[in-house]
């Protein structure tokens, strides 16, 4: 069926004619004469015949729409983070990794790369964080315990905090704040 805007004429099986007073991504809402009340008429009810239409002003989403839309957005943007600056004395800085055996290369990282890495795997143990804070199925127990394992992880973590411009930025283990 067309997309039938606010005042579009119908006429129903069984309430008999209406005009359209409202619309969303599911339902008209339609005024009958016969009975003096209105009605939600599904859009896609095929027993609807349209006496005289207007032209809708929109068209409506729906809820699978906007769900697709979000998960759109949220693939688009997943790994997107804050800016996180590098400290200054590492600009245009190469990572050589040398491997003990000279008879092999040794490879060479750009610093930014590196660093970007590292921030990123920030980012993802404070999502993985969020989700468990978030979990309905874990008891509380359970969460303390994953808590303590992402707090070593952060401590771990620690030795790259060199990396970081701001001190605020960097990664704090179980004993800090």
């Amino acid at each position: 069926m067309e997309n039938l805007g606010i005042g579009s004429r119908i006429d129903h099986p069984k309430y008999g004619r209406g005009v359209v007073v409202d619309a969303d991504a599911e339902y008209y809402t339609v005024w009958f004469r016969d009975g003096n009340n209105t009605r939600g008429i599904a859009r896609n009810f095929e027993g609807l015949q349209v006496l005289e239409a207007t032209a809708a002003d929109y068209t409506p989403l729906s809820i699978n729409d906007i769900k697709r839309a979000m998960h759109e957005v949220i693939d688009e943007k997943s790994d997107l983070q804050e800016v996180v600056s590098l400290a200054n004395r590492w600009n245009d800085g190469i990572l050589v990794l040398k491997p003990a055996d000279a008879s092999l290369q040794p490879k060479e990282i750009p610093i930014e790369t590196f660093f970007h890495k590292i921030v990123m795997l920030r980012d993802r143990l404070r999502v993985m964080e969020q989700k468990i804070n978030a979990n309905a199925k874990l008891t509380d127990e359970e969460k303390v315990e994953m808590q303590q394992y992402i707090s070593r992880i952060y401590g771990s973590l620690t030795t790259f905090n060199v990396l970081f411009k701001h001190s605020g930025d960097q990664f704090k283990g179980a004993g800090e704040k």
